[in-house]
């Protein structure tokens, strides 16, 4: 009489281990969108519940006490080796995804950003150094009855401009570069 008792207890454990075993079947379900080591982690809690189910079946109909607790030996072993399985693939992917995101933060920056940002400042204050220069040489050079300060202030203009041309020129040299490295 105690095999009914225990097999009713069996099938009555297993029906409300529900809770674990639908989400573990929606995981296997999921297939390749669920990574690896929750897939085989979800396996190892469908054969744990499934070996519970078989048991509570061999509880009712078999006669000797040997075929459920057989059963239940193996289906232990394989649940304890798939879930040792899940936390090894675990590991070794929080150990990918830490290299990954340690590459990124330490990833290299586009190359000529930071050289270009020193060029254009460079080029921009020679520009107007030099432009200071000619306005201040061209107004020396003037006599006092020399009224022709368009000129004085046309050179140093068109200096600066120059120099402006050649910062954005470097500028977009510098991105092509940069998208070129990227293409790569």
């Amino acid at each position: 009489m105690i095999q009914p008792i225990a097999a009713l207890g069996a099938a009555t454990v297993t029906v409300s281990g529900c809770v674990w075993y639908l989400p573990a079947l929606a995981d296997l379900r999921a297939g390749a969108d669920r990574p690896d080591s929750r897939r085989t982690a979800a396996a190892a809690c469908l054969s744990g519940w499934s070996t519970t189910g078989i048991i509570a079946l061999l509880l009712f109909a078999a006669e000797a006490w040997w075929m459920p607790v057989a059963v239940a030996l193996a289906g232990a072993a394989v649940t304890v080796g798939l879930r040792t399985r899940a936390t090894v693939q675990r590991r070794r992917e929080a150990r990918q995804a830490a290299r990954d995101w340690a590459e990124l933060r330490t990833g290299r920056r586009p190359t000529g950003t930071d050289r270009t940002r020193h060029v254009v400042a460079v080029l921009l204050a020679c520009g107007l150094l030099t432009a200071a220069i000619a306005a201040a040489v061209e107004l020396a050079t003037a006599g006092a009855e020399d009224t022709d300060r368009v000129s004085a202030a046309a050179v140093p203009a068109g200096i600066v401009s120059l120099f402006i041309a050649l910062a954005v020129l470097c500028t977009r040299m510098a991105r092509r570069r940069t998208g070129a490295d990227r293409a790569r």
